[in-house]
């Protein structure tokens, strides 16, 4: 498939200093305004003309402290919207404490794109193959989000609304994504199906993150990638683990009851009927690795 790229188009370029100058300038544009964290998706859609052109493209990059990647033992995890996807993958507490994020990061797009881009960007593009999404549904992550009439918290299973399109207002900024602690028994993982390890988008993601005591699952979060309209979670494959004693005869059943919150497209990449089918494997191959089994 041949891809045609033309020349940027015309725009007033604003470079910022601070959170309150760029709603400034989102709030005076209203609609006709970009952000621009690390422009691995914005640039792209601007040359191939997939977006309305703006006025202006807000760029964050030069307010202090947005790259954030902090950890507090009583609140958890803190990535700041410029804290790029590199960053995040190979920070040793994510990697040690949230390995479904850690995975998740470093399985995305190229080493110069994972140095540009950011999470944060990841999750606002809101693309359903959005690999950073499920593994943050699966750690019950949460975003900060400022506007004018101040600031406030979305769960991220409610912040995305369709392809494309989250709660996020025109004049509004995402600038931290939280991640709560986890217990240091529980396991998680992120598989991706893609042609490539990496450079590809996801054909199915699966996120899960569990923990077993005595054989006994306690609790268990499910999320999928690329095979719905948004990321999604999968609650009722959850409540068939939840409080039961783990077999592979359970995850077996909590792998084809995760398909009931699939409806997945035929496109290039892959049929409907085979993304489905990959969806039972993964789910049912991360299951096992969560619970060792």
């Amino acid at each position: 498939m041949r891809v045609f790229y033309r020349r940027l188009p015309k725009f007033q370029y604003i470079a910022v200093r601070s959170l309150d100058e760029a709603l400034a300038f989102l709030a005076e544009h209203r609609g006709k305004a970009k952000v621009l964290a690390g422009g691995t998706d914005l640039v792209p859609q601007l040359k191939k003309r997939e977006i309305e052109l703006p006025a202006c493209v807000v760029d964050l990059k030069a307010i202090p402290g947005l790259d954030v990647i902090s950890h507090d033992r009583q609140s958890g995890l803190v990535l700041g919207a410029l804290a790029t996807i590199n960053a995040v993958g190979q920070n040793r507490v994510v990697e040690e404490k949230f390995k479904a994020l850690s995975q998740a990061a470093l399985s995305m797009a190229s080493p110069q794109v994972r140095n540009r881009g950011t999470i944060a960007g990841n999750i606002c593009n809101a693309v359903p193959s959005a690999d950073s999404a499920p593994a943050l549904l699966a750690l019950n992550a949460s975003v900060k989000i400022k506007g004018p009439k101040g600031e406030r918290t979305v769960p991220l299973d409610q912040f995305f609304t369709g392809p494309r399109t989250t709660v996020l207002g025109a004049d509004e900024l995402l600038y931290e994504i939280l991640v709560p602690n986890q217990d240091r028994a529980s396991r998680g993982v992120y598989l991706k199906l893609s042609p490539r390890h990496s450079m590809d988008l996801a054909v199915v993601g699966v996120a899960a993150v569990g923990l077993l005591e005595d054989g006994i699952c306690k609790a268990v979060k499910i999320a999928l990638g690329a095979v719905a309209p948004t990321p999604v979670r999968a609650p009722m494959a959850e409540a068939l683990l939840t409080g039961k004693v783990i077999t592979q005869g359970l995850i077996d059943e909590a792998a084809r009851n995760a398909l009931t919150q699939c409806s997945p497209i035929d496109d290039h990449r892959a049929s409907r009927e085979y993304r489905c089918d990959m969806v039972y494997a993964m789910t049912r191959r991360a299951l096992a690795h969560i619970f060792g089994r």
